[in-house]
């Protein structure tokens, strides 16, 4: 704010007169002795009685939220995350000094200490007599919109602060998402996953088909790659021992906006020795049912406005059965490459070099299936050509043992029976590389040797898969966009 705005601002002309009391308007004194949400779970149930037998002062503290002054006493609602009590203010109670005090110098947004006692009030509401207060944070800038919410959607991703304090739906939203990170970390130490974190900087940006974006190492002189996945890394973790590893991290992917993406969001994956995909793919189940349980208390719940239920058996569909039954793809075509890959160009779809018949296949089930798919359903038979780090199906070597999970027409999971051959692998990269040189740049630049090197030395029958923590959030919080569950999501800059 500049020096002009202040100089028009009433809160800085109050902040002035505070402090020529000899006020301070950001104390630091203050102790409370209960939070507003164990006192409301405490106490909000007692009657007028039993209050009054309690005889017991309380130090609460909050900012002030609602105001009503009647002559010699105010009523106000001062709020703690998302709990609120009001609070009654009496000038024969606190003093003429300090009544005077609350009525004209401190403002809505202000966050105060009070020291009283409880009572019910005529209409029944949990109260605190007021005995004495102390003003802890000066707020120079009033609410938005009159505390009744922040409604322009721009404004609540830039400032989200302003989000938590006036939208109490908003903290829920990031309450219930800790939980489920909670609830994710005790499934797997429960069953014996050892939690780690691998690179963030990498020499070679690996473990998906993904744009990354670049950094550079000013005292090693070396280009760094921020990670897309962590994969690969975890991979070595399982090649040095640890067979059962999984990380929560942060990735980084180079690629456009929209309500199912943004450049840094948060993924759960897991690595299982001696494990296949048909083994997570139970895991996933019992973990996603497991999660709902815990932070909604019910498997069957409305995601904007339609039923999801976790509780009846998942569905299981093969990718290319998938383009017919709900595609409406005729099975002369899909089974047909020729024919798939013109199908594909009329539908508007454009290939990148070194994409052929597999990419058209998870194309057009982007376009004609996904958005269909409402009940939790895992989309099996992905093509090789899509899946460079998977297992070749022993019963069709053009597939590979893969499944992705979809729930409410999204994504939400990638597992794989894991690819531990050397030279196999060494080939697909190969192949990636020569994709990248004629400008796919989205594929892999270079071969990474050092985990080339790990396979060499033996990875054990491995499955390992990648949750989008994000997208199961909006999910479980009735949440349109995943802006909606990331505190401060990526925004152009304001003009």
């Amino acid at each position: 704010m500049a020096l002009t705005d202040q100089t028009r601002n009433p809160r800085y002309k109050k902040l002035a007169e505070l402090r020529n009391r000899e006020i301070d308007p950001y104390s630091n004194k203050f102790s409370p002795s209960h939070s507003l949400a164990k006192v409301t779970e405490t106490f909000g149930s007692q009657t007028k009685t039993q209050l009054e037998l309690l005889n017991q002062s309380f130090k609460l503290a909050g900012r002030l939220m609602l105001l009503r002054e009647f002559g010699k006493a105010s009523f106000a609602h001062i709020q703690e995350g998302t709990s609120r009590i009001q609070i009654y203010l009496q000038k024969q109670v606190v003093g003429e000094e300090a009544f005077d005090c609350f009525k004209r110098l401190i403002d809505l947004g202000d966050i105060i200490g009070v020291s009283g006692t409880l009572f019910r009030t005529r209409t029944d509401e949990l109260t605190l007599e007021v005995k004495s207060f102390v003003l802890l944070t000066k707020s120079l800038r009033p609410l938005p919109e009159k505390y009744h919410g922040l409604s322009n959607v721009e404004t609540r991703y830039r400032q989200r602060y302003l989000d938590l304090m006036v939208n109490p739906e908003v903290h829920r939203v990031f309450e219930t998402r800790t939980k489920i990170i909670r609830t994710i970390r005790q499934f797997f130490d429960k069953r014996g996953f050892l939690e780690v974190e691998t690179p963030m900087m990498q020499p070679i940006p690996g473990g998906a088909t993904a744009k990354p974006f670049v950094t550079r190492h000013k005292a090693l002189g070396m280009k760094l790659y921020l990670r897309i996945a962590p994969e690969l890394y975890l991979k070595r973790l399982v090649v040095g021992g640890i067979n059962k590893v999984y990380e929560i991290n942060r990735n980084f992917r180079n690629e456009g906006l929209s309500i199912k993406h943004n450049p840094e969001f948060t993924m759960l994956e897991f690595y299982q020795a001696y494990a296949t995909y048909k083994d997570l793919m139970t895991i996933t189940t019992n973990l996603i049912r497991t999660i709902a349980k815990n932070s909604l208390g019910k498997l069957c719940f409305e995601y904007q406005g339609k039923k999801i239920d976790l509780k009846s058996k998942w569905h299981s569909l093969d990718l290319r059965k998938a383009l017919i039954k709900i595609g409406n793809i005729p099975s002369s075509i899909v089974y047909n490459k020729t024919k798939l890959l013109d199908f594909a160009k009329d539908a508007g779809i454009e290939l990148r070099p070194g994409e052929g018949y597999g990419r058209a296949q998870t194309r057009l089930f982007d376009l004609r299936v996904e958005e269909q798919l409402l009940q939790p359903t895992f989309i099996t038979g992905y093509p090789l050509e899509t899946s460079p780090l998977s297992r070749k199906s022993e019963a069709d070597p053009e597939v590979v043992d893969r499944f992705e999970l979809f729930i409410a027409g999204r994504e939400m999971a990638n597992g794989f029976s894991e690819l531990n051959d050397p030279v196999d692998q060494r080939k697909r990269f190969a192949k990636q590389m020569k994709a990248h040189k004629a400008g796919n740049k989205e594929e892999p630049h270079a071969v990474d040797e050092d985990f080339i090197q790990a396979l060499e030395y033996g990875l054990p029958p491995t499955a390992g898969e990648g949750l989008g923590i994000d997208r199961l959030v909006m999910l479980l919080t009735d949440s349109p966009s995943i802006r909606d569950v990331i505190l401060f999501p990526l925004l152009r800059p304001e003009r």
